[in-house]
């Protein structure tokens, strides 16, 4: 009798298996090929959602041992950008046996420790081996690491036409890392702010906030100061202030004749200092303010500053007499003032970044605005931090939020256009 299925039948046709599995599997057989006779490779996985295509094998290629696999992937990811290469292989026992990354146009193996077969990681102390790294900003990476639990062996410089850091990654390698040089910083002029300092009661407790607040890092460093990264202008942190403010430097294109003229207004100075950044005195004005005054070589500015994430847009001068102030800073920086939209409020003309006085304060201070990509959310990290924050105003400048951190220093928050 004949089957009445027979001819629902198909003849047998071999299928081709899938491409990217085929490729996969030809890649992982062939890494399996590469280790130790008697090692065998389990079935257990990893994550590999963040894959690359094979990169072009060098002469020579890094195989690092590290002691924790799959730690060192996600580090290699999230600090270096390296991009995983097909599907790392996860031994019987639990170690990553083998991974490929791509990295800055190469290619890096690890695995994890093997003392059986003489593969270990390496110990704490001196290295032999420096791996370099081509990365697209020195700064930004080496504050990644820095982050991620690595340590600075050599602080950002230029030199040999790049700029260069070296770095040692939590698990014992270290790495010569290099950009481009970073363009020259925007010249002072005339009556600018050069640099400021946050003056509080606790640098440790401040550089925490303002890290949580606006992404600050920091320069290696402790104790009662902490030098902030990558602002325009320069900024820094020194504790042991009872009272909170904003120790501000100004630029003056002749040291010694700006500090006569303090002292006929009225303030005192301290001797001229030669520091890496040029001639610079302390001084205080006719009000009690401390200050500094910055010698600058040339007379335009390159760049206006305050236009980054963290740095100071605007900054407002709390005085007690805005008259006096305005005479003294007049005669000393060549200050020109223009009024307010508040009372008792003044605007001086053309500094960078922009400066503004407040008159009739009984306690006189510097409050700095911080620029901010994203208002609502740096409002939101503000009180999340232990400090206020009113909730964001729209201003003719922008938007706008009032704040006092958790130790009283007040500041504003400026979401601006350009």
């Amino acid at each position: 009798m004949t089957d009445p299925f027979d001819a629902l039948r198909m003849p047998v046709t071999p299928a081709d298996p899938d491409p990217s599995f085929a490729t996969r599997l030809r890649a992982r057989l062939e890494r399996a090929l590469t280790l130790p006779q008697g090692v065998s490779v389990s079935t257990s996985t990893v994550d590999v959602s963040r894959t690359a295509a094979p990169a072009a094998l060098g002469a020579a290629i890094p195989y690092l041992a590290v002691s924790d696999g799959r730690r060192a992937i996600d580090w290699y990811v999230d600090v270096f950008g390296a991009q995983i290469i097909g599907e790392p292989i996860v031994m019987a026992d639990g170690r990553i046996g083998h991974c490929e990354l791509a990295l800055s146009g190469g290619t890096l193996y690890l695995a994890e420790e093997f003392p059986e077969i003489g593969f270990v990681a390496p110990s704490a102390g001196p290295t032999s081996v420096n791996l370099m790294l081509a990365v697209p900003d020195v700064d930004a990476v080496l504050a990644a690491a820095l982050t991620a639990g690595g340590t600075s062996d050599r602080e950002p410089y230029d030199g040999y036409g790049q700029r260069n850091a070296y770095v040692t990654d939590p698990f014992g390698h270290r790495w010569g890392l290099h950009s481009d040089p970073r363009p020259e910083p925007a010249a002072a002029r005339h009556g600018d702010l050069t640099y400021a300092s946050l003056w509080v009661p606790d640098a440790d407790r401040a550089a925490d906030f303002y890290a949580d607040v606006l992404g600050w890092t920091y320069h290696p460093g402790g104790g009662n100061a902490r030098q902030v990264r990558d602002t325009t202008p320069a900024l820094g942190i020194f504790g042991g202030h009872r009272q909170p403010t904003l120790f501000c430097c100004y630029a003056v294109t002749d040291l010694d004749a700006a500090l006569e003229r303090v002292r006929a207004g009225g303030g005192s100075t301290e001797p001229p200092r030669d520091e890496p950044y040029g001639r610079t005195a302390d001084c205080t004005d006719d009000q009690g303010i401390p200050f500094a005054l910055n010698e600058v070589s040339g007379t335009g500015r390159t760049a206006p500053s305050g236009t980054e994430q963290g740095d100071i847009a605007y900054l407002t001068l709390s005085v007690a007499d805005s008259g006096k102030t305005r005479d003294f800073y007049g005669a000393v920086l060549g200050w020109e003032f223009s009024p307010g939209n508040v009372a008792d409020g003044w605007q001086v003309t053309d500094t960078t970044p922009a400066i503004g006085l407040a008159g009739g304060s009984d306690q006189p201070a510097g409050i700095p605005m911080w620029r901010v990509d994203d208002i609502a959310g740096a409002v939101v990290r503000v009180r999340s931090a232990g400090g206020t924050a009113t909730e964001a105003q729209q201003q003719p400048y922008g938007l706008m939020s009032e704040c006092v951190d958790d130790q009283g220093s007040r500041f504003f928050l400026g979401e601006l256009p350009g």
